[in-house]
């Protein structure tokens, strides 16, 4: 029984410093999911200038979170880190996309596998919305949404290939099942709008020939 209290003091010490670590990187995975979505906000809205400053802040609050739990693997890979750094990579990688640049690696954006695929399917949902806003103008850019939606594909057709237990994924069967959805609901929505501006384009020949 002598050591049991130093033992004790010592578990204790220990837990309360690992538990302050836990609070403040919950504290700033919330921050970090804020300036990730004010961020996607602005690229829908194509003001680069503050996308890049709010993808900038959250890239400095998701270094801080990290290096603050680096020493706790447990809370480095808990579903609140990693939701954050999900966000992350969405923001990045939807920014890309849209400015027709190449798409960030992990290394780059530090996130390991799981958060990059993750996020890389929210950007591909994210893109539908992008898709949307093009063919509702009054003369659509068919050539655009086609390229967006080729990128939602392409990136479909590589999650497909991740056939590895959730446990390793962080559940990206059930993300890749929504982006399979959401494509599918694009691609009719597109072709939709193209077959429209070609019966369109027939009747004005017809009307002129008239």
């Amino acid at each position: 029984m002598s050591n049991l209290l130093t033992i004790a003091e010592g578990i204790r010490a220990g837990l309360v410093t690992k538990n302050a670590a836990r609070d403040e990187a919950i504290a700033r995975s919330r921050e970090l999911i804020r300036h990730c979505s004010e961020a996607i906000r602005a690229i829908h809205r194509r003001e680069w200038p503050k996308a890049d400053s709010k993808l900038a802040e959250a890239r400095a609050v998701a270094d801080s979170m990290t290096a603050g739990i680096d020493a706790y693997p447990d809370l480095l890979s808990s579903g609140y880190a990693q939701d954050a750094l999900k966000e992350l990579v969405e923001g990045y990688c939807t920014r890309a996309i849209v400015q027709g640049q190449a798409l960030p690696t992990p290394d780059e954006l530090r996130v390991d596998p799981a958060a990059y695929l993750n996020g890389l399917a929210e950007a591909a949902t994210e893109l539908r919305r992008f898709i949307l806003d093009i063919l509702r103008r009054e003369e659509p850019d068919l050539t655009e949404a086609e390229r967006l939606l080729e990128w939602m594909d392409d990136i479909y057709d590589q999650l497909v290939t991740m056939d590895f237990p959730d446990a390793l994924t962080g559940g990206l069967r059930r993300q890749t099942d929504i982006v399979r959805g959401v494509l599918e609901r694009t691609r009719g929505d597109l072709t939709t709008t193209v077959q429209q501006q070609r019966l369109q384009a027939a009747l004005s020949r017809v009307d002129q020939a008239g």
